[in-house]
């Protein structure tokens, strides 16, 4: 079976940023740059989303490019005989299922979202009223269901069409509206009463708030994001990588993908900013901020349906577009793995998501169990746990060790791969620290992460 490749280097930049692009960048990226000293977190994240996530992504598209192979077959066609390395493929796979798992469901609370702010729903309601909305969501299991089997509906309606036909046209639609959109958003967010004072707050680097939280963890959490926004660890990198053609090397594509996944991070905290510092209400509030905190603005703001069923209808495209990639993944991880068609497989995908979904959407409700409250108290934290907590940066380690050890690919393999093309190449004194120092910083990451989860406050 000759192997689908993208039809564009347009293609590939966008499908991979789509990949990369979620609900991360939204709401966590602004707040923990305004809790870390607005522009000088952001110039620390900067710093580590060079020297810790661009190596570990042009690792993932090496390893995909050079195999020709989705990430459960990638090792096998690479690794010395007789070697284990392939055994992270079968979790990659796993952790790409287990991201769906959880992921499917909120991207279907965006999709809800958009549909009860277009029709004016939280116009003139009380703070009260709005929490509700979102009590009631999570307490009525089937209407989540709903959601989340037209988030899965529409998913696999576009990867079944195929790489090019589905995917990649499907991706470009929703990538370049989703910028437009955000543009737009941000523009108008700037014509707010405060919206000086919000930007200020976010973009001047302010050294005295950043001590105030501390240098270590302000470090550590922008070492934490850089890792963990572009989901590398678990092959949904890796499979676009082996899409992509020879002609081009693979850094400075590398490179316009962290950009454009940086520019949708930046460009979240430019309208959320303005609108938390325009109405008074706490930026720092993660996910609350938006479904509860921002629907109430957006019920009582001039033009607030349309603003607020604008912002939820780019939330959404943020969402779908990394829905659309690591389902994918699945479809053709499971393609090689089964042999199957890729009609057979997204069939497969779309009987078989859904009922993975569903412990994610009753652990609201029904299956709210106590001994949950350690990780966060549903099972949506704890799905989240083993992906984001350990199989993400376990993997990142194995496309490290897999990339720069002898009983590896080897250092060689991965730098010729690297190169291969025209564009910018990766120099070949990067070796020492890719080989030594990158590894301890993902230990650091994955340690911190456990210590925050579990001993931190």
């Amino acid at each position: 079976m000759n192997r689908e490749k993208l039809g564009s280097r347009l293609g590939f930049i966008l499908v991979s940023a789509g990949c990369a692009i979620g609900l991360g960048n939204v709401w966590k990226f602004p707040y923990i740059a305004g809790k870390g000293g607005g522009g000088a977190f952001v110039l620390i994240y900067l710093l580590f989303l060079t020297i810790l996530a661009l190596p570990i992504l042009l690792m993932e598209f090496s390893i995909g490019r050079a195999s020709a192979k989705s990430p459960v077959k990638a090792y096998q066609a690479l690794e010395k005989p007789g070697s284990k390395w392939h055994w992270h493929g079968i979790a990659s796979l796993i952790g790409c299922y287990l991201l769906m798992m959880f992921y499917t469901p909120v991207a279907g609370w965006m999709l809800y979202y958009f549909y009860l702010t277009a029709k004016g729903t939280f116009a003139n309601m009380t703070p009260p009223e709005v929490v509700k909305v979102f009590t009631g969501m999570l307490g009525e299991p089937w209407l989540m269901a709903g959601w989340m089997l037209a988030v899965v509906v529409m998913a696999i309606i576009v990867c079944s069409a195929g790489l090019q036909k589905g995917v990649e046209r499907v991706t470009k639609v929703l990538m370049l509206m989703l910028l437009s959109v955000m543009v737009a958003l941000a523009v108008y967010a700037g014509t707010l009463p405060k919206a000086a004072e919000g930007l200020a707050f976010y973009l001047v680097p302010d050294f005295g708030r950043m001590m105030q939280v501390g240098l270590p963890g302000t470090m550590a959490a922008a070492m934490s994001h850089a890792f963990f926004t572009l989901g590398l660890g678990v092959g949904s990198m890796l499979i676009f990588g082996s899409y992509f053609g020879r002609e081009r090397s693979l850094l400075g594509e590398s490179v316009n993908i962290t950009i454009l996944d940086t520019f949708v991070a930046i460009t979240s905290g430019l309208i959320i900013f303005p609108v938390c510092f325009s109405y008074g209400i706490d930026q720092t509030a993660g996910p609350g901020l938006i479904l509860i905190a921002l629907p109430m603005v957006f019920g009582s703001m001039p033009y607030g349906q349309l603003f607020g069923s604008t912002f939820f209808l780019f939330i959404s495209f943020a969402a779908m577009s990394t829905v659309i990639a690591v389902y994918e993944n699945l479809i053709s991880c499971d393609m090689e793995l089964m042999n199957w068609s890729r009609a057979k497989s997204s069939l497969f995908n779309l009987l078989a998501m859904p009922i993975l979904s569903m412990p994610c959407i009753l652990g609201f409700n029904e299956w709210a169990w106590p001994w949950l409250k350690p990780l966060g108290g549903t099972i949506l934290d704890l799905e989240d746990f083993f992906l984001s907590y350990l199989l993400l940066p376990i993997g990142g380690l194995v496309y490290i060790f897999f990339c720069t050890r002898r009983y590896g690919w080897g250092w060689e393999n991965f730098i010729a791969e690297v190169n291969t093309g025209e564009g910018s190449k990766l120099g070949e004194w990067t070796r020492g620290y890719i080989t030594y120092v990158l590894p301890v910083i993902v230990l650091f990451v994955f340690f911190f992460g456990l210590y925050d989860k579990f001993m931190a406050g």
